[in-house]
């Protein structure tokens, strides 16, 4: 690794500790006000936080994290009891009339599934997946547990948790960096792995940079390649790692 890119690490774990660091403010998931007054009350209704990250997959994230409020207001209300009541296929019609994924049937049996599992696995509360300073494995491991969910979601779930949340974890070890296509040509971009690399490359080089939290680049990364580092016509100049960045276009 050559002084450029060391300094661009630099810079990116700073940016990724001060978002750690930084008080607990409002997340905006959504464009929708009400939904987003819900996925933050983890407090209340952590099932449907929970729920919507199960449902991040192979669609616009503002339209998965809107899914569990949209059910919410079909079923009466937000209270874990009234999503239990429910039955798998009372979900997929739902789903389907409102079509909210765009795996419906499947998604809403993945839906019904978590529910299930948050009854049985963790007594109708689903904070007990993150209370009483679990180690990020653990968090990891039992996000991996629901029916649908892979290591992106896994881990997505739990960096949000960390960083958004600020959820107390014993380490940070196993929060990996989300495969994500703009996290992944960002890394690509700034030379750390190869045009050509798989997902996990992209996992074991932010693991490499930065052993003790791998996930710390996630959301700098993430925000980089939203808004500057596109597949086309990249806007170079406007981005805060133009000094630095190789531009591996």
């Amino acid at each position: 690794m050559n002084n450029k890119q060391e300094k661009i690490v630099e810079i990116l774990i700073k940016k990724g500790k001060k978002l750690l660091n930084q008080p607990y403010k409002r997340i905006i998931f959504t464009k929708n006000s009400d939904a987003n007054d819900l996925l933050n009350d983890i407090e209340n209704y952590p099932h449907v936080f929970v729920l919507a990250c199960m449902m991040n997959r192979q669609i616009k994230a503002e339209r998965a994290w809107l899914i569990s409020y949209e059910i919410s207001n079909e079923i009466g209300g937000f209270e874990f009891f009234r999503f239990l009541t429910i039955s798998q296929e009372e979900f997929r019609e739902m789903f389907m009339r409102k079509n909210l994924h765009r795996f419906n049937d499947t998604m809403a049996k993945n839906f019904y599934l978590g529910i299930q599992k948050l009854h049985k696995d963790y007594n109708n509360d689903a904070s007990n997946i993150w209370k009483g300073k679990p180690r990020s494995a653990t968090v990891v491991k039992r996000f991996l547990e629901f029916k649908g969910v892979g290591v992106k979601i896994a881990t997505m779930a739990a960096n949000i948790l960390a960083r958004e949340f600020k959820i107390p974890m014993s380490d940070y070890i196993c929060i990996d960096i989300s495969p994500d296509t703009h996290v992944n040509r960002v890394f690509k971009r700034l030379g750390f792995i190869s045009k050509s690399a798989s997902d996990h490359e992209l996992i074991y080089a932010a693991r490499e940079l930065n052993p003790e939290y791998p996930g710390i680049f996630d959301l700098s990364c993430w925000e980089i390649g939203r808004k500057w580092c596109k597949p086309k016509k990249p806007d170079c100049d406007n981005c805060y790692l133009y000094r630095y960045c190789p531009r591996k276009i």
